[in-house]
């Protein structure tokens, strides 16, 4: 994609927070936890995988003491950074899933179906105000060579039952109108838009409905064994504030600093960099289109993800996916980011209509990316401590999934969704560094060229894929 005139003035006053979780009606600090406890689950994170993990255990076992401990805030990571899609799809799409799973496809594609139906009714039945709609998707081709990776898309779609319509440059060009747009994959079910934070904190305000307890401000520092059960320690590195005794344990601590040590071989932390728009006007509006508000992605190895607001912004994400030396993790590295400004001129490449349209929120975070895309999960500790991370840019609805996954593992007993072969085998490992960085780069850049080279992937990158391992976001 071409670059658009320098674009300074759009983000001169953009501030260097989430848009979701800028909010003057944003909930009050829980306190952090203090003193001794007891507690049948503890949660490490308050994410939507932890989240999901605490609503779903007091909802198996409603007399149970349920504790979540977040370091920070309840959605401060992945679950209140992103762009609000919330997919169907547990194996990173039908595609990948096909090549990585091909006997079990079917009922990983039906398991995410029911998952995404399940948290429709849940938010539902909670009555979580989270502006959360069904409107599907429309994926872009705006490179030529992508066109055809949209029509073998829609075939294999329409094999699984999707609704799915394959639109050319003039029939997506009616619906939303960017001179980039070459043809287009309508998806009208499958995907939904929702409020990432206040999906997140109805959920934390739910769980406490329910009996549940949020502690935010709860680094757990390490996990030891006490008798049958686990120590779980807060506090700092230097000091410890406080501890529960619980029976057991799951970590869903994402891109973030895991008790669990292990889990640091199974993730790379990539950064995602996203740009809010101010809200448009009617006129605006009208020039682009979009009538049904449906989420769009482009559809090359580096793509951008967008939708619209309930006050009719545009967030703009995507396209970059920046690794740290040292798998580091730190709000520090994206302020300024040239990612930001790049997006920008992505944003009016693409809208050339919206010209002097002004962002007044910029923010990234970090992605827990696996080698195959999808989410690691395991036990530890005598199987009193079970995790679920690595969910590649799609936990806002396998998130669901995975919460009832570590629950089942924590039982002991097996279910239809241990036995998946996505649940039973885990990622192909990272090298640490000081292969790691390096390694990462060289993908990256492999990834770059076949977006410049007509979608060819190099030799490289096709035999990672014979075997399941890649780069994303």
């Amino acid at each position: 994609m071409s670059l658009a005139p320098p674009v300074d003035a759009s983000l001169r006053d953009a501030v260097s927070r989430p848009f979701w979780t800028d909010r003057d009606d944003a909930p009050t600090f829980d306190p952090p936890l203090e003193g001794a406890h007891e507690a049948d689950t503890v949660v490490i994170g308050g994410g939507f995988t932890g989240l999901w993990a605490a609503w779903k255990a007091l909802e198996r076992r409603p007399d149970s003491r349920v504790i979540v401990l977040e370091a920070e805030r309840v959605g401060f990571g992945a679950s209140g950074r992103n762009g609000g899609f919330v997919s169907a799809s547990l194996t990173h799409g039908l595609g990948h899933g096909l090549s990585m799973w091909p006997k079990e496809i079917t009922e990983l594609h039906q398991e995410g179906q029911r998952t995404l139906a399940g948290l429709i009714d849940d938010v539902a039945a909670a009555g979580i105000d989270c502006d959360l709609h069904e409107v599907g998707k429309t994926s872009l081709a705006v490179e030529p060579w992508q066109i055809d990776g949209l029509k073998s898309s829609a075939d294999l779609s329409l094999r699984f039952g999707e609704e799915v319509e394959f639109q050319t440059r003039d029939e997506v060009q009616a619906d939303v109108h960017s001179p980039t747009y070459l043809a287009g994959l309508r998806q009208r079910r499958g995907n939904a838009l929702v409020d990432p934070a206040r999906l997140a904190w109805g959920m934390a305000r739910t769980i406490r409905e329910r009996g549940g307890l949020v502690h935010e401000g709860s680094y757990v520092r390490s996990l030891k064994s006490a008798g049958a059960g686990v120590r779980v320690e807060v506090g700092t590195p230097e000091r410890e504030f406080g501890t529960v005794r619980a029976r057991e344990v799951v970590i869903a601590t994402a891109a973030y600093p895991s008790p669990l040590r292990r889990l640091g071989y199974y993730l790379m932390p990539l950064y995602d960099h996203v740009l809010m728009t101010e809200p448009l006007s009617d006129e605006q509006l009208a020039s682009i289109g979009w009538s049904e508000r449906q989420g769009l992605t482009d559809a090359g190895n580096q793509f951008h993800y967008y939708r619209l607001t309930a006050d009719n912004r545009i967030l703009w994400g995507g396209w970059d996916a920046v690794y740290h030396r040292g798998s580091r993790v730190d709000d520090s590295l994206w302020n300024d980011s040239p990612s930001h400004a790049l997006l920008a001129n992505h944003f009016f490449a693409t809208f050339p209509q919206l010209a002097g349209t002004r962002f007044t929120h910029k923010w990234a975070g970090p992605i827990d990316s696996t080698t195959r895309f999808t989410a690691a999960y395991g036990t530890a500790m005598g199987g009193r401590v079970a995790y679920a991370v690595g969910h590649t840019g799609l936990g806002v609805g396998a998130a669901r999934f995975s919460a009832e996954v570590a629950l089942d593992l924590l039982d002991g007993t097996p279910t239809e969704r241990t036995g998946y072969g996505i649940v039973r085998r885990k990622p192909f490992p990272i090298p640490g560094e000081p292969i790691r960085d390096p390694l990462v780069q060289f993908m990256r850049r492999q990834m770059v060229a076949a977006d410049q080279n007509e979608g060819r992937r190099s030799v490289v990158l096709r035999v990672l894929d014979r075997f399941g391992i890649g780069f994303n976001s």
